[in-house]
């Protein structure tokens, strides 16, 4: 099985990045309802895709409940959306999105490998910050940059939707502690419904990884089932950053 969290990572290397030269109080990184439902993919997006993973989940504009969002379908497939931006987390802690699921996974696990499939995810890397890492893990990081021209993320934060862990629940990848799953949908008693969800994606951080957040690199939402070979379909709204306190 390829080793999706990791290459998530990777693939963000080599692109040019969004960045705001002037404070504005709400950062709309996803504006989904304001994209013509014809278009291919939304602005300032890019298509993401894995090595060794042919089946590519396909998504597409639909106008739901008169709003235009982004629909999900994957069959036994993985990707996903992507856009570049840096965002100071300290500055624009909080993140918010609605999303609205059909159905769980059977045999979607956390904890597990093969069970590393989600109907719904959004997905935050952080840019790389050395004074974070000890002496074996920079040099890991070095080779990656030699090889690919670009260090890596340091870290990931993965809010999911997941089947059966419990909602509040920090679980480190299967693949990697650098990613880090954050449950905050389980089960299905709110599928087929939009649910909104605030996180304040700073304090998350420094409860996962236990340190104080760099930069913000990228946001990316996904629907994946090749490990489970299944079927999910997912719909995903706006995703906005807005300003906030931090507990320092």
């Amino acid at each position: 099985m390829i080793i999706k969290s990791i290459f998530f990572m990777i693939l963000f290397l080599g692109s040019p990045f969004t960045s705001y030269s002037q404070p504005q109080p709400i950062l709309e990184v996803g504006k989904f309802s304001s994209e013509k439902i014809e278009s291919k993919i939304p602005s300032n997006w890019k298509p993401l895709t894995f090595k060794k993973i042919e089946r590519h989940t396909t998504y597409y504009f639909v106008k739901d409940e008169g709003t235009i969002v982004v629909k999900a379908v994957s069959e036994s497939s993985a990707s996903g959306l992507v856009r570049e931006i840096k965002i100071d987390p300290k500055e624009y802690p909080i993140v918010q999105w609605r999303w609205r699921v059909e159905n769980v996974l059977k045999k979607g696990n956390v904890h597990i490998k093969e069970g590393d499939d989600y109907p719904a995810r959004l997905y935050i890397t952080f840019e790389y910050d050395s004074s974070k890492l000890n002496f074996l893990e920079k040099v890991k990081f070095e080779a990656v940059k030699l090889l690919y021209g670009q260090y890596p993320p340091i870290a990931a934060i993965n809010y999911i939707w997941e089947s059966k862990a419990p909602v509040g629940a920090f679980v480190p990848n299967p693949y990697t502690d650098r990613v880090m799953m954050i449950v905050v949908e389980s089960g299905e008693s709110r599928l087929n419904q939009w649910v909104n969800e605030e996180r304040n994606l700073y304090e998350d951080f420094r409860k996962a990884f236990g340190y104080e957040p760099p930069m913000i690199s990228g946001v990316a939402i996904m629907t994946d089932t090749d490990n489970t070979g299944e079927r999910a379909i997912a719909y995903y709204g706006d995703i906005l950053f807005k300003k906030g306190k931090t507990n320092e």
